[in-house]
Order: structure tokens, then C-alpha cells, then sequence
């Protein structure tokens, strides 16, 4: 998932935030969480994927400072404090990316290469990718009826044990007593629409939910850049 935040502007990551404040990761993702919420935000134009050490794709939350300001409200003096150094040091430049020695040739041919190799891949996928989400678009305006998960994943290629395990780790989708259902906040973007019933004999209820025709559009465009982070 990408960010909506302006690149040229610092941002802080919700994993930095848990280091500075000694917080668990997937703490400080639900207190941003119940924060966009409560400020009617999409959490999900706030995140985007990374591999972890295992290389298996998560999710964190970029922030400005407003919204981090808006978080650490709710911690303590301690961890307040150790966020609101840290965006000193961002605006004043005092906090930079480690950079490699350039006084070393080897070092820096290095630096350079990888940077130029990983580039050509997230071009070479993204040139990959632009068919695919193209062709979605344009099934999607020529047929305007709901999918399912399976009719979505065909549609996209996507294998569906990797593609469900995406849904998952985006917090799109979460399994519910059987049943994969969309968080409230996608309902409410109008992505997917959730039909409850009861069965003909009466014995069971059911829950089913499908994407709308802009959820097939909008996940088709999380799924490219997924892919994308996969091969840079």
C-alpha cells in the first residue's frame, strides 16, 4: 500500500515510532488505527508493505508530524518526548540516512550499483504490472456487476493463497466465524458490499462479501504495487 503523505516532507514510520517509545509494532499500527478512525481517515492511504527479516510482506503506517503529534498525545511524557526529539532531528537535518563512504571506491561503485539495479527492477515490474491494472480498468467500466474473491483473483492472476494472505496483511480482509469479511472502513469507501441472509432451510445465516466495481479498481492497484515492492 503507498502513502498519501507528500514524499518531499519528512514522514515517521509506525515502526520507529514503537522503537522510540519501546511500544510492539503491532500496538502502535492499532493505535494509529482507532486515531484515523476517529478522524475519519482511511488508514489504508497511510500504509504501505515492507518485508520483514523473514521476507514476508507487513504493513506500516507513514505519518506526518500533525497525525504523529495527534498519536503521542495519548502516551507518556517519556515516550512523547523521545517522538517529539526525533522530529527535531528530522527538520533540522540533525537525523540523516546513513550514507556510504565515498572516499572508498569500492564502497561507492557498490552504493551505486545496487541503487541503479534496484531501480531497473521496480521499473521492469512496474512496465510489467501497467497491462495488467489497465486491463482490470477497463473490464471493470465494461461490467459493472459485483466479484467475488476467486472471479478477482482469476482477474488479476493472482494465486489465492498468496493473494488472501495479502488481503490479510493489508488489513483488507479478516476471517469472521468462517467467512473472509472486509474491515468497516473499506464498507464504508464503498469497495465492497457484505449480503446477509439465512439459508433456504432456515437452519443457517450466512455472510457473503464481494468487490464493488471501485474495490476491484483500488485493489487491483494495491495488488501492482505489492508486487512491484516484491521485485525491487
Amino acid at each position: 500500500m503507498n502513502h498519501i503523505i507528500e514524499t518531499s516532507k519528512p514522514t515517521m514510520s509506525s515502526r520507529e515510532i514503537a522503537e522510540l517509545t519501546g511500544k510492539q509494532h503491532q500496538h502502535v499500527k492499532r493505535d494509529i488505527e482507532k486515531m484515523l478512525e476517529s478522524l475519519g481517515r482511511d488508514a489504508s492511504t497511510f500504509g504501505r508493505t515492507y518485508q520483514d527479516s523473514q521476507n514476508r510482506f507487513q504493513t506500516e503506517y507513514l505519518l506526518d508530524r500533525y497525525h504523529t503529534e495527534v498519536l503521542v498525545t495519548g502516551y507518556d511524557v517519556k515516550r512523547r518526548a523521545a517522538v517529539i526529539k526525533r522530529w527535531y532531528d528530522l527538520e533540522t537535518g540533525a537525523a540523516k540516512p546513513a550514507l556510504p563512504d565515498f572516499t572508498n571506491p569500492v564502497e561507492a561503485a557498490r552504493a551505486w550499483a545496487d541503487e541503479v539495479e534496484s531501480k531497473l527492477r521496480a521499473e521492469a515490474a512496474l512496465e510489467h504490472a501497467k497491462p495488467a491494472v489497465e486491463f482490470v480498468e477497463r473490464y471493470v467500466s465494461a461490467d459493472s456487476g459485483n466479484k467475488g474473491f476467486r472471479q478477482v483473483a482469476k482477474l488479476l492472476q493472482a494465486n489465492e493463497r498468496e493473494f488472501r494472505a495479502f488481503l490479510q496483511d493489508s488489513r483488507v480482509m479478516y476471517r469472521l466465524g468462517g467467512e473472509w469479511m472486509p474491515y468497516q472502513q473499506h464498507i464504508d469507501a464503498d469497495r465492497f458490499v457484505v449480503k446477509t441472509g439465512v439459508t433456504e432451510d432456515g437452519g443457517h445465516s450466512y455472510s457473503q462479501a464481494k468487490f464493488t466495481p471501485k474495490g476491484v479498481n483500488w485493489i487491483a492497484g494495491l495488488w501492482a504495487q505489492y508486487k512491484i515492492a516484491g521485485a525491487a
